[in-house]
């Protein structure tokens, strides 16, 4: 199976709500299990330290699952600039046994990603990866169901995440 992770935060309440999807093939156009979890006391964002605030809630989310993963795909990045970014710390976080794909929406300076164009857009997604090859990863993505720029799973969670 593979999820596909998100966070939305309120931040006057320091709350934060993570959405799981899970699905069984990167084909897929509907998940087979959804989930959320509602986080209290969020840490506050902090510049360079967003991990702190992120991976308590994806790590609640992931807490609900009761299925074998076998990758899990984030908003973000898994490295940055030579240092780990969040899926990076996720993948640790899981005792690197979970594969994780970073799907970005914008390009990050020094983040050694993989470009993809999907549906008709001019715009790239940035994948990056641990635990896997970059390439196969962006693959994947690339592979995800819809004509979008974004995999319609992912737009799925991101809804899921905000309510």
């Amino acid at each position: 199976m593979i999820a596909a992770l998100d966070v939305h935060y309120d931040d006057p309440r320091r709350h934060g709500r993570a959405a799981a999807v899970v699905f069984e093939n990167w084909e897929d156009a509907t998940s087979a299990h959804e989930y959320i979890a509602e986080i209290e006391d969020v840490e506050p964002y902090v510049p360079g330290e967003f991990f702190r605030r992120e991976l308590p809630c994806l790590l609640a989310v992931i807490g609900k699952i009761d299925l074998k993963l076998d990758a899990i795909v984030i908003d973000g990045y898994v490295r940055l600039n030579g240092k780990p970014g969040l899926g990076e710390h996720l993948f640790e976080a899981l005792d690197r046994k979970v594969p994780v794909i970073g799907v970005a929406k914008t390009r990050f300076a020094g983040a050694p990603a993989i470009e993809i164009l999907r549906g008709g857009s001019v715009s790239p997604l940035f994948v990056t990866a641990a635990g896997l090859e970059a390439r196969e990863a962006a693959e994947f993505v690339a592979e995800m169901h819809g004509s979008h720029r974004l995999p319609t799973l992912l737009n799925r969670v991101d809804r899921l995440a905000r309510g």
